[in-house]
């Protein structure tokens, strides 16, 4: 290939060259005012108007109250609730009664009553009735113990069948109706 002319045109510059400004003449500009930041809603509210405050205003304080009904308690967790609340009672059964034991100890009562049934029963040989070893504190707590057992189990189980119960009857009467209120 010998000297392939272009193919197309030639490129001209389009641009046009930017006019000369003239340097504008400082204009009295107003007094300098301290930097506000752009605001989201205007402060005025955006009516242009300023908000006066009602007069027709209640001085009491306003309650709103809700009525509710309770219709149905879910089984599972009432007996989830239950169980630790029982198990709650049961723990602050045994702490008081180890409490109550170590204070009536530390009074003398167990050895005052012991040598009192001693006395009545009239045995001085020391065979009768020793009161001081069968109320001994693991006895107590022992007994303390299987008793708090025994109450979570019947405790826990009573709610439960409370809860079946409720939900049967509130499925013929309609349930617990409740007045709540809140003050504002």
């Amino acid at each position: 290939m010998s000297g392939s002319p272009h193919q197309g045109g030639s490129v001209t510059d389009t641009r046009q060259p930017y006019p000369q400004q003239s340097q504008p003449q400082p204009e009295a500009q107003p007094p300098h005012k301290p930097y506000e930041p752009p605001r989201a809603y205007p402060a005025d509210g955006g009516t242009g108007s300023v908000r006066l405050p009602r007069t027709d205003a209640r001085t009491a304080p306003r309650t709103r109250k809700a009525r509710l009904r309770v219709a149905r308690t879910d089984p599972w967790s009432v007996m989830k609730v239950s169980f630790l609340l029982s198990l709650a009672l049961g723990v602050c059964t045994i702490v008081a009664v180890a409490v109550l034991w170590m204070v009536m100890d530390a009074m003398g009562v167990f050895s005052t009553v012991g040598s009192a049934i001693s006395e009545a029963s009239g045995s001085t040989d020391g065979k009768g009735f020793d009161l001081q070893a069968f109320l001994s504190l693991p006895r107590v707590l022992l007994f303390t113990t299987v008793i708090a057992v025994i109450d979570v189990v019947l405790a826990t189980a009573l709610a439960t069948l409370g809860s079946f119960i409720y939900n049967l009857s509130a499925g013929f009467v309609g349930g617990v109706e409740l007045t709540l209120a809140e003050d504002e």
